[in-house]
């Protein structure tokens, strides 16, 4: 069996909508926000698992603690510039477990932003 790739861009917004419980509309406001990974794909924005792990820290920020688009830019733009990947990823990790202990009743999706 072949290793998998988590930084391959395979999932479209619709899958990472079914994985977060959240709408693909509130998704792509996020992308029109500049809040998600930037992709060059013309046709079809496709993202990995990693970039699934910033998406649900987007999605954590906006929904459970409520902080507007110009905060979570600030916070990923802090996060981007001061952590090596490596650091980066342990505190999104760290992240995703809090994540994993709230209950889907308290994450409520955005339809304004």
């Amino acid at each position: 069996m072949a290793l998998l790739n988590n930084d391959k861009d395979v999932l479209p917004l619709s899958s990472i909508s079914e994985l977060l419980s959240a709408k693909i509309r509130t998704l792509k406001m996020y992308e029109e926000k500049g809040l998600l990974p930037q992709k060059n794909h013309k046709i079809k924005k496709l993202y990995s698992i990693n970039d699934v792990k910033t998406i649900a820290f987007v999605h954590y920020l906006a929904n459970i603690k409520k902080i507007n688009a110009n905060g979570i830019k600030y916070i990923l733009e802090i996060i981007n510039e001061n952590m090596d990947e490596q650091n980066r990823n342990a505190f999104l990790e760290i992240i995703e477990t809090k994540l994993e202990n709230i209950s889907e009743n308290e994450i409520q999706d955005l339809d304004t932003f």
